[in-house]
């Protein structure tokens, strides 16, 4: 079987090379009785029909999707650009030929129709590549040279990470109107009022390269006539149209959910003690941290004035709910060091902030019924017991009547044995008559500033139920806003189910 094999290979490679020994003759003669025999010129464009109108037929396949520049505005594409014109200088007779029915002939010796991309942001307006032209015997010339454009697409960034952006490639003649060169596109589309010809699926993705931070959402074409002022006519344009959706995987994870922990931090603010000392320092700290956040979000974005991005919302947002925290810290810091010398609690402050709010928000102010007993001596010798809770109890308030029952008992015992003692135990009574009165004050006062601690405590804890609803809230209303999230669209798939524009 191996030599029978080898006899096959080698009587099918002797006969291909007879073949393009045949062929290749009559292809050059052909090449050279189009462009030399018939003295064919480059630079005068085809008759065309009757009236001298040539039909350009427009297509793009899409091949890359290279970067979307927010910040200059600008889309980078791949794209091969499909041309079909008649050139009825350039038709033969196949049998005249050997029956070569298309030659390949680089493109810079032929007619080309100047189609450049009207919003182009870069500096080569016109295909750099000049790659060879297929011409068919009946004078139908195909040209699809690959080309990398970089257009002008306008940034929406409003609902930045979770945008969609709607991108074009406007394409013309730079030469001839309408009445000289008729630009139609490659496939039949609907004819509209406003938008003129359009054609549901006008880019070919067939051989499209996944991006992985965009999806095509929609791809169409829409041909219009427009007129210039320059010029008089019509000129004819296919417009490209390129419906991206941002995939927010990569955002999600690298920004928004560090800006969504940095709010949380926020509230916990309210949750640190006062006597701590570092209640500034972890709001100062949060607002730096949103700061970078702010100056890396700038850096992407295109430096508009019209909208605010999304996240750039959501950051404002955070920052004035962190700037009235601290304002709000500041001032339950200040509630919290007030004394008896400096200030004075009205009745209205210590009823709302020490019997009302605190039932509201279920704060329970701990007891000191379990506290030891404390002995009390009177001035005659008796003694009489009460617990610290009691006590505690009358200092706040302000009820004094035993200690003032013992006081008078010793005042009118004094008044009957003042005479029995010697001066130098009436100077003592003195003394402890002052102890008694001055212990009796700081009591006073150390009760009047745990009630200001306490009002402190209840204030923190009022503003942290009152900054977590906030907080919780803004930040559901201001991402549940993106109408991307609510866009229940996939990403177009390569072949197109329905074959509406194959060429």
């Amino acid at each position: 079987m191996k030599p029978l094999n080898l006899a096959l290979f080698a009587l099918s490679t002797v006969a291909c090379v007879v073949c393009e020994q045949r062929i290749e003759p009559h292809a050059k003669k052909l090449y050279f009785d189009l462009m030399t025999y018939r003295n064919y010129n480059p630079l005068i464009k085809p008759s065309g029909d009757a009236d001298g109108k040539l039909t350009v037929k427009l297509g793009m396949r899409l091949s890359q999707l290279l970067d979307v520049d927010e910040k200059k505005q600008v889309i980078s594409l791949s794209v091969w650009l499909h041309h079909e014109w008649t050139d009825l200088r350039l038709k033969w007779d196949p049998d005249d030929y050997g029956g070569v029915k298309k030659l390949h002939i680089p493109s810079n010796q032929l007619w080309r129709p100047d189609i450049v991309l009207y919003n182009n942001a870069d500096g080569e307006f016109v295909i750099t590549l000049q790659t060879k032209a297929t011409v068919n015997y009946n004078g139908k010339i195909v040209w699809e040279p690959p080309s990398i454009y970089k257009s002008y697409c306008p940034i929406d960034v409003e609902f930045f990470p979770f945008d969609m952006q709607h991108c074009f490639l406007k394409f013309s003649s730079w030469t001839y109107n309408g009445n000289e060169l008729d630009l139609q596109h490659m496939c039949n589309g609907v004819e509209t009022q406003n938008d003129g010809l359009v054609i549901t699926r006008g880019i070919d993705i067939r051989d499209y390269y996944h991006n992985v931070e965009w999806d095509i959402i929609n791809v169409t074409a829409r041909r219009k006539e427009k007129f210039y002022a320059c010029c008089p006519g019509p000129y004819p344009d296919i417009t490209f149209n390129i419906t991206l959706r941002r995939r927010t995987l990569f955002y999600t994870l690298n920004l928004i959910m560090p800006c969504i922990s940095i709010s949380c931090l926020t509230v916990l603010v309210f949750y640190l003690p006062s006597d701590s000392g570092e209640k500034i320092t972890l709001s100062i700290s949060i607002l730096l941290a949103l700061t970078v956040f702010f100056l890396l979000l700038s850096d992407i974005n295109p430096p508009t004035s019209l909208v605010i991005p999304l996240i750039g919302k959501y950051l404002l947002f955070i920052m004035i709910v962190v700037t009235m925290s601290i304002f709000l810290t500041v001032y339950t810091l200040h509630i919290n060091f007030k004394t008896p010398t400096t200030h004075k609690m009205s009745p209205w402050v210590r009823r709302v902030f020490t019997e009302i709010l605190p039932k509201i928000l279920l704060i329970k102010r701990p007891s000191l019924d379990k506290a030891p007993k404390v002995a009390v001596r009177t001035c005659n010798g008796i003694e009489m017991r009460e617990t610290a809770a009691a006590a505690a109890a009358a200092a706040r308030s302000r009820d004094w009547h035993m200690y003032e029952n013992v006081r008078h008992g010793c005042r009118s015992d004094e008044m009957e044995e003042e005479g029995n003692f010697t001066p130098d135990v009436k100077e003592a009574l003195k003394g402890v008559k002052f102890i008694a009165d001055h212990m009796k004050n700081e009591d006073e006062e150390m009760a009047e500033i745990r009630d200001w601690k306490y009002i402190a405590m209840v204030m923190d804890r009022f503003f942290l139920y009152i900054f977590t609803t906030a907080t919780f809230s803004g930040t559901l209303s201001i991402f549940l806003y993106a109408p991307s999230l609510y866009d229940g669209r996939e990403q177009m798939e390569r072949e197109d189910p329905n074959a509406t524009c194959v060429y």
